[in-house]
């Protein structure tokens, strides 16, 4: 038993040989056995809470990316006092920690205005499926860890596309445009948004490309079941494959 204990861990042999044993087993997406779940894969673990993660941030980050793009190129442009007020709310707003937010949310969302459940990715009990019922359930449950990080990747973006565009709007072909009584809503589609667009889509790649991080405060707040709630009970039990 205990043999077979320590190879199924990958602790037979030299400190070498566990090494190279681990990568051949990394790239084949074998991480073993997890700790305090045993005998189910890691993989498997992971492969259940993967969906949830993917969908609360890629969607959360897409929507606030088409936002905060649009509200910076209006703020950008237009010098009046509702552009005024849209970016002194995302000055306050950029610095408060997701968890902050979460927590906001919880207070209005779960306590004062019961709306939406405090914990979960869905109904307890319920089956998964492509089903209505089980979709509009993900749905309810994730809105708020949704709308939290929804919320401050607004006020980044719209400070990020404001800045550009206020160098934007000085160019020769945007006065141009106003002089030959172009539509605004022309000039902030046609010449503002496109022309600052470049480095607004290498930025939504980078974000994107941290999705399977997890956002693991705010999922632990909502208890919500995606790769930051796992890899945080990974870390308070000590199950390291899993880790």
């Amino acid at each position: 038993i205990h043999k077979n204990l320590t190879e199924m861990y990958g602790l037979s042999g030299s400190i070498f040989d566990q090494y190279i044993r681990f990568w051949k087993q990394l790239l084949r997406f074998d991480l073993g056995p997890s700790l305090t779940s045993f005998p189910t894969p890691v993989i498997e673990i992971i492969r259940t809470s993967l969906p949830y993660t993917v969908g609360l941030m890629s969607i959360s980050i897409i929507i606030a990316w088409f936002i905060g793009n649009i509200l910076g190129a209006v703020g950008g442009y237009f010098k009046n006092k509702w552009s005024k007020i849209i970016e002194i709310s995302a000055m306050v707003i950029y610095p408060i920690p997701y968890y902050i937010m979460a927590l906001i949310l919880v207070i209005i969302f779960v306590y004062i205005l019961p709306i939406f459940p405090l914990m979960g990715g869905s109904t307890v009990g319920m089956t998964p499926s492509f089903s209505l019922r089980f979709i509009a359930s993900i749905i309810w449950h994730g809105f708020l860890p949704a709308l939290s990080l929804t919320i401050i990747n607004v006020s980044v973006d719209f400070l990020l596309m404001r800045s550009l565009v206020q160098g934007i709007v000085s160019s020769d072909y945007v006065l141009f445009a106003e002089a030959s009584g172009v539509k605004k809503r022309k000039i902030i589609f046609r010449y503002l948004i496109r022309n600052a667009m470049l480095p607004r889509i290498t930025s939504l790649a980078i974000q994107l490309g941290v999705i399977f991080n997890g956002a693991l405060v705010t999922e632990y707040v909502f208890s919500y079941p995606g790769l930051g709630m796992l890899l945080r009970d990974a870390i308070m039990q000590g199950d390291f494959n899993l880790l």
